[in-house]
């Protein structure tokens, strides 16, 4: 018998597996789940505008910092997706309040880039 954990949903399972001698078949056992480690806290919602990422993609860079004044059409994020860099730009003047992603991170459609007040 081997003893694997395996995580599903979230939720942590013991199971016992036991190997096949060649005439027979191994069939999973399921141990009543463990609890799962806690999920990681949303961030903190901010007030303010959200300028939100048009189409999945990764943050190839952040060109503002918080408390920074921006202008219309100043570039905020470049996104890479589909091997193409897009500009994320400010649609007013403005001034950042936060910046939520950071290079290199995943994001999908929708997702908040950076918020603006």
């Amino acid at each position: 018998m081997k003893n694997l954990k395996i995580t599903v949903n979230g939720v942590v399972y013991d199971v016992q597996v036991e190997e096949a001698d060649g005439t027979t078949t191994a069939a999973p056992v399921a141990a009543a789940p463990k609890k799962a480690a806690p999920a990681p806290a949303p961030k903190a919602a901010v007030s303010g505008e959200p300028v939100k990422s048009p189409m999945p993609g990764t943050i190839i860079n952040v060109l503002v910092k918080p408390g920074q004044a921006v202008k219309a059409g100043d570039v905020l994020v470049i996104l890479e997706a589909m091997k193409m860099e897009n500009e994320i730009k400010a649609a007013k003047d403005a001034t950042v309040v936060s910046v939520v992603v950071n290079k290199g991170e995943s994001v999908d459609t929708g997702a908040v880039l950076v918020t603006l007040g």
